[in-house]
């Protein structure tokens, strides 16, 4: 049975990647490769969809909708207005388009440590990024990677942060957003560097081959370009008091209610100085609310393929080997966390089936919660980005208009390869020091 439960969690895992490559619904390849996982191990089929499935998708959804919802609609005010375009351009004109990459992945790292919403970050950097690669004749499949790397590498994952995986943690492990202290800064800065001289790299070698910018068949020629009236200091002034309000008043109330009010916070001061360069608040209301929904439901349907999956024999077989590793505490639940991420392709999914699990494990050991959390911060951050990440296939085929073959290989090395190593390192730091 051990056996052919391995057999039914590996092929559910593949048949998720390839049927969400192939642009099936995420919702849908969710619900059959939960049934494929269920039927190899031999589980009560309406128990496995109606309980593990359905419970876990419902919980997910009542944490986290109303900070999901809010953010979605902070995102579509700073978009709709153009303050999200006043910071890209700013990055575009102080860097230049020698600088094109790193231009591209200051403006997204702002934007989205601002507490802006990763998909409204894409299609707001897109635009400046297909003139700023055009220029500097860099390869447009490398697009991509430098929106991911800017949006989720090292911005959702260090400390202080308003994005939800770095949220997740604080329910089990009663910390704060900025746990983790020194080291996890040291970590966050050490993936940026390192992603910085990967991309350029990347591109160097690229463009030695006499390869430049080079548009998939069926790419429109030109971006779509918008014009903003909004100042880069006032279009910060909405992002500092999100985070500067967030981190604060996590010190004295409750993590979710901390972000609830800065985000509420931030849409009224956003509102209030943008008003006059939105185009319709009915309209930023709906598109807002839309697109937390579907965000949303894409999450939970993995969480529960997860749900599923962790109910398997082979999925507990594996978390008792890392559980029992001697001397290897923080190591398994690095690991655990990153295989679980992987599985549901999804950082907060993964991190939304792990630690229920893991959490009360590893504190019945004594371990350091404020490492706890950075490490599995940081552990949602490397397998997640596989080929069926709902944020990478929106980026790579939604707003870049790429392919998977051409575009897929650069953003496996910044958002997958490289966080891993770095991981490991946080590990050995955070088991010398706590």
């Amino acid at each position: 049975m051990l056996t052919l439960s391995y057999i039914g969690l590996i092929a559910g895992l593949g048949l998720l990647v390839l049927l969400t490559m192939r642009g099936i619904n995420i919702i849908i390849a969710a619900l059959v490769c939960a049934v494929l996982v269920a039927l190899s191990s031999q589980m009560n089929l309406s128990e496995a969809m109606l309980v593990y499935y359905m419970n876990a998708f419902t919980k997910f959804f009542a944490t986290w909708f109303p900070a999901i919802l809010l953010g979605a609609i902070f995102g579509r005010l700073m978009d709709d207005s153009g303050a999200a375009l006043a910071i890209a351009q700013k990055a575009k004109n102080t860097l230049g388009e020698s600088r094109a990459i790193l231009a591209v992945v200051a403006a997204g790292a702002i934007l989205t440590y601002g507490g802006v919403s990763v998909f409204v970050v894409g299609f707001t950097l897109y635009p400046i990024a297909f003139e700023l690669f055009r220029s500097a004749n860099i390869p447009h499949r490398m697009i991509p990677a430098a929106i991911i790397f800017g949006s989720i590498s090292f911005t959702m994952v260090s400390p202080g942060s308003p994005e939800i995986q770095n949220l997740i943690p604080t329910t089990y492990f009663g910390t704060t957003a900025t746990a983790g202290g020194l080291i996890g800064v040291m970590m966050g800065l050490l993936i940026m560097v390192a992603g910085g001289f990967a991309m350029r790299f990347m591109v160097r070698r690229a463009q030695a081959a006499g390869e430049g910018f080079d548009l998939p068949a069926g790419h429109p020629q030109q971006a779509d370009q918008r014009i903003t009236t909004i100042g880069f200091f006032s279009a910060l002034i909405p992002l500092i008091i999100l985070v500067g309000g967030f981190n604060l008043l996590s010190e004295f109330i409750p993590v979710i209610d901390s972000l609830l009010l800065a985000i509420l916070m931030s849409l009224l001061v956003g509102y209030l100085l943008y008003r006059r360069s939105v185009p319709s608040l009915s309209n930023m209301l709906t598109v807002g609310t839309e697109n937390a929904l579907v965000a949303i439901a894409n999450t939970c349907a993995v969480v529960g393929f997860g749900a599923v999956a962790s109910k398997s024999p082979a999925f507990q077989s594996v978390v008792a080997v890392l559980t029992d590793m001697p001397g290897m505490e923080y190591a398994g639940l690095a690991i655990a966390v990153t295989v679980i991420a992987g599985i549901t392709g999804s950082a907060s999914g993964g991190l939304g089936i792990a630690l229920p699990i893991l959490a009360p494990i590893y504190q019945g050991m004594g371990l350091d919660n404020g490492a706890m959390h950075r490490i599995s911060a940081l552990a949602s951050g490397g397998l997640d980005s596989l080929p069926h990440n709902g944020y990478v296939v929106t980026t790579i085929r939604a707003i870049c208009r790429e392919t998977h073959d051409r575009a897929y290989p650069a953003v496996f090395v910044v958002s997958v390869l490289l966080p891993l190593p770095v991981l490991a390192l946080a590990v050995v730091l955070y088991t010398l020091f706590t």
